[in-house]
Formats: C-alpha cells, sequence, structure tokens
C-alpha cells in the first residue's frame, strides 16, 4: 500500500503506533486520532514532529470529528479499544461506550465519506472457552467477559454494514498480539511485556490460575502483515490472524527467563474471571482470502521484544 490516505483510529497504541510506523514507510498519508487514553504520543512523536503524519487528540465517540477526518481517506484502521478483559468486567459501561458505540460512529463516518475499506480490530476473546481447537471463524462465539461482548458487536455491526450499506470491512480476530512498543505498566497490561519487565528487574513473574492455560501469542509484524494485506484485497468479513502455533503461560515464562539469562522464582495468584483456559487459532482463511503468511513463532518474537525492551 503506498500513497494513499488512511486513518488510523487508536494510533498512539501498541497495534497502532507500529501500524503508523509501516504506512510511513511506504509514503501514505496517515492521520491518527487517539485520545491518549490507553496510548501515548511519545509512541508516535517523532513523526508528529516531523510532520510525518497528522495527529489528531479526539474520541472515536466524537461522530462529527470522524466525519471531518475521515473525508477523502481511502482506508480506515479501526484500533481504538478498551483492550482488556478486567478492565472491561470493572467497568463494562465505558467498555461498551468506546468499543460499541466508537465502532458504530467509525462505521457511520466511513459511509458517509465513501471510505474504500474499513480494518476492524476485533479479538480471539469472542471464542470464549469453547474447547474445541484449533479456532476456526465458522465457530459460534460464546464470549465471557464484556470486553468480548463488545468486540463481537463490533463485528456484527461491520458484516450488517457490509451487507446494507455495501461499506467494504474486514473483521481480523487478533490472537495475544506482542512486540516492541507495548505498554508494561499498566495494571492491564499483557502477559508478555509484563514477564519481560519484570524478568529483567529480577522479579518475580505473576502467573493468574496454575499457568497450564494455552495462548496462540502473535507477533506485532504479522499483525501488520494482515491489517495491509486485507485492505489490499477484495476479501470481507472475519478472519482469525493468529502465529497458529500454542504455548503454555509456563513455558512462556521460562522462556522469556532463558532468553534474559536470568532465573527468579514464579509467583501464582487466583485464577481471573473472564480469562479461557485454550486459545489455538488456525488462519488457513485469511491465508486462502488474502495470503496472509506468520513469519514469527513465539521463540523468534520474544528474541526481538526482549531485545527492544533491553535498549529502552
Amino acid at each position: 500500500m503506498k500513497q494513499k490516505k488512511v486513518v488510523i483510529t487508536g494510533g498512539a497504541g501498541f497495534i497502532g503506533s507500529n501500524l503508523v510506523k509501516h504506512l510511513v514507510k511506504e509514503k501514505n498519508h496517515v492521520v491518527v486520532i487517539d485520545d491518549l487514553s490507553t496510548g501515548y504520543l511519545k509512541n508516535i512523536q517523532d513523526l508528529v514532529e516531523r510532520r510525518k503524519i497528522d495527529f489528531v487528540k479526539g474520541s472515536i465517540t466524537d461522530c462529527n470529528l470522524l466525519q471531518d477526518i475521515f473525508r477523502g481517506s481511502d482506508f480506515v484502521f479501526h484500533q481504538a479499544a478498551l483492550a482488556s478483559v478486567p478492565r472491561s468486567i470493572k467497568d463494562p459501561v465505558q467498555t461498551n461506550l468506546v468499543n460499541v458505540q466508537g465502532t458504530v460512529n467509525v462505521l457511520v463516518a466511513a459511509k458517509d465519506c465513501s471510505v474504500r475499506k474499513v480494518l476492524y480490530a476485533s479479538s480471539s476473546s469472542v471464542y470464549g472457552d469453547t474447547p474445541t481447537l484449533p479456532k476456526t471463524e465458522a465457530m459460534t462465539p460464546n464470549p465471557l467477559s464484556p470486553y468480548a461482548v463488545s468486540k463481537l458487536a463490533g463485528e456484527y455491526y461491520c458484516q450488517v454494514f457490509s451487507r446494507v450499506f455495501n461499506l467494504p470491512v474486514v473483521a481480523l480476530r487478533y490472537f495475544n498480539v506482542y512486540g516492541p512498543s507495548q505498554d508494561p505498566s499498566s495494571e492491564y497490561a499483557a502477559v508478555i511485556p509484563r514477564f519481560i519487565t519484570s524478568v529483567m528487574k529480577g522479579a518475580s513473574p505473576v502467573i493468574y490460575g496454575d499457568g497450564e492455560q494455552t495462548r496462540d501469542f502473535t507477533f506485532i509484524a504479522d499483525v501488520i502483515q494482515a491489517n495491509i494485506r486485507a485492505a489490499e484485497s477484495s476479501a470481507t468479513g472475519v478472519f482469525n490472524a493468529a502465529a497458529g502455533g500454542s504455548i503454555s503461560i509456563n513455558a512462556l515464562a521460562q522462556s522469556v527467563m532463558s532468553i534474559c539469562k536470568k532465573r527468579v522464582p514464579i509467583v501464582y495468584e487466583t485464577a481471573r474471571p473472564g480469562d479461557i483456559k485454550h486459545s489455538f487459532a488456525d488462519s488457513s482463511k485469511a491465508k486462502k482470502a488474502f495470503g496472509y503468511e506468520p513469519t514469527y513463532d513465539i521463540q523468534k518474537g520474544l528474541q526481538e521484544t526482549i531485545v527492544w525492551y533491553q535498549t529502552q
């Protein structure tokens, strides 16, 4: 994708900022909208200061603002969300406002502004704890948290806008994305940045539950690949975007310690409500539709991620 006008909602966040950097390198006109409630301006500060991107501090709950920003855009990468299961349990009303109403606002503005395609960041959490592995898009969703419900509702809105308003939309179900620029400091931080920063400081990583739960961790570069390929294709609908592998949280902790060359005891705490037991994806639908092919396994991705944290 080159020389297009693209809008990235949540472009100061972890996934959004990595997407911003990729699209700028490809000579696209990038506009970022982010209210900085969970994202950080420092993630894109250099690009803002060098006027390589346009940054608008604002919320996807502001319909009029979205209409102004989307005008003349080719693609909208909708990454903005309150992306945390624990946060959604603590505050389901705000999660619904941002993730559901905000997504409706994005779709309406995209329709009104004749955007060529919307890429929606969905989540593997929509599958819930269905025992069948690997997870495929044909399975019946079973969301276990307000966050998961909000992401599934967003998917349904995407599909309806495609059918009713002929707005091309792809919803990508992300599976435990990790990599450089991921914030380890939030109480809702993902497991990999928490583990890495704890081990680097010689502190014990905390595991909720027995650690035998498994995850399909997906490196950020593969998520960017999925977004770009999906945008450039004629595909619409719902697709998994994952690495296609599985590792237990116990094994993950051991891998982080091995790469960091540090050994610390693991602390186990009570399992959290809304957390699923096993996650492992089949991304063959995305491969067939737009050539998605993950290039990072967990060891390669961890190596790159840990190097990034060590240089910060």
